[in-house]
């Protein structure tokens, strides 16, 4: 039986009102990366991803020259945030970034300072997918809708006219 991964909830944020060890850190305990094959026709969780060791990425030396990868099948990791409003729980920022990755050569590119930046965004509750292709757009958006229909339900209408 497989086991499906779900989203990332908010927890109780242990540093709220005491102004001591840890205030102004980042949590990213609303936040899940989705991992987008426009080439498999397949989008998943992979909590790897969080600290650049999804299963796409281990065992890859990443460089940040397309070049190095010729070669390459095309990803997607998009970072959703998960946000909470009287309604329920809502997709809140949802940012993609890109990669390659060749298996065999065992090469890939990336740029980590992008995906840095979209993880930030996507926290910030921005919706950044114009960039994606079509396809790639389309699998994140039924991924989203059949994983927790009522968090695509509650999400804001930005996100949904960006993945229509």
């Amino acid at each position: 039986m497989e086991k499906k991964i779900n989203f990332n909830i908010i927890s109780d944020n242990s540093t709220d009102g005491h102004g001591g060890f840890g205030v102004g850190t980042l949590s990213l305990n609303s936040m899940s990366p989705v991992i987008i094959s426009p080439e498999d026709g397949e989008a998943y969780i992979d909590m790897g991803a969080m600290h650049a060791k999804a299963a796409i990425e281990k065992r890859i030396k990443f460089t940040t020259d397309k070049a190095d990868t010729p070669n390459g099948k095309p990803y997607w990791i998009v970072w959703v945030t998960v946000g909470r409003k009287p309604e329920g729980f809502y997709y809140g920022g949802v940012a993609a970034c890109d990669l390659l990755v060749d298996v065999e050569a065992r090469r890939g590119f990336k740029i980590l300072a992008d995906h840095v930046n979209k993880m930030d965004k996507s926290l910030k509750g921005r919706i950044v997918v114009s960039h994606m292709d079509e396809t790639s757009k389309q699998l994140l958006r039924e991924f989203l809708q059949t994983h927790k229909p009522e968090m695509w339900e509650n999400a804001e209408p930005e996100l949904h006219e960006a993945l229509a």
